[in-house]
């Protein structure tokens, strides 16, 4: 029963521990945030001019791209490609790989002045990640993509929108898999630890990846709380019994 029972240490997230100080925040997460491939990104450009601004909005009306749909952004955002492009109607190729969303949206700006506009178009660009993306399996109550729209987003709010660990998911040792340029980097995170937080994986970004293991106690199926094992045990102890008896008539 020891043994198979989930104790409530292992339960509770983020545990401060003995003498511990307080966590300083990790200098990655005052970094902003680089776009790398398949990031997706929301563009709006408007001039004095609505039949100018018209001219670079991919679906033809920017007025309607802030009440999009998931759907909708995902095919009517700007998508960065194998070799870090985005494809902007009337400016064409952009390379945005490794740059800022701030660096993206003045490249555009300033190439849109220099071949296309002057001063006097009174010339607004707002650029935005489409949502912050990532894919959750495992021992979690809600599986598979999810999307939640903020410039920034911590583990524990890709848990809370994807239903929380289940009592058989271990919050000791969630993997989490990202996406680089020169490939894909993996971490380890305890999140019964307040330490956690340090970790430069604490805070996810687009396309991670987020496994969370079972724990032992699932494999043995005895159970996931003391009333549980102890049902189990009983049924188990009463069913050999019974063999038992019946082979020593």
């Amino acid at each position: 029963m020891l043994v198979a029972c989930i104790p409530q240490k292992n339960l509770i997230y983020l545990q401060p521990e003995e003498n511990q100080k307080p966590i300083a925040i990790n200098e990655v997460f005052k970094k902003p945030y680089r776009l790398t491939i398949d990031d997706v990104l929301n563009i709006n450009i408007k001039t004095s001019d609505p039949l100018v601004s018209s001219l670079f909005s991919k679906q033809g009306d920017t007025e309607n791209q802030g009440g999009l749909s998931e759907s909708g952004l995902y095919l009517n955002g700007y998508k960065v490609d194998n070799d870090g492009n985005i494809y902007i109607p009337v400016l064409e190729k952009i390379n945005v790989l490794n740059k800022t969303i701030e660096e993206a949206r003045q490249i555009i700006e300033k190439k849109l002045l220099a071949e296309h506009l002057t001063k006097d178009a009174n010339l607004f660009v707002d650029l935005k990640l489409a949502g912050i993306r990532y894919t959750i399996n495992g021992e979690i109550g809600s599986p598979g993509l999810n999307v939640i729209y903020n410039d920034k987003a911590t583990i524990m709010d890709a848990i809370a929108q994807s239903g929380d660990i289940k009592l058989e998911g271990n919050r000791k040792e969630v993997m989490i898999y990202r996406q680089f340029p020169h490939g894909t980097e993996t971490a380890t995170i305890d999140l019964t630890k307040m330490s956690a937080m340090s970790s430069p994986f604490y805070y996810i970004q687009p396309n991670d990846f987020i496994y969370v293991k079972p724990l032992k106690q699932k494999s043995f199926g005895i159970g996931t709380n003391g009333f549980q094992t102890f049902t189990t045990l009983i049924t188990t102890f009463t069913l050999i019994l019974t063999t038992i008896l019946i082979i020593a008539r």
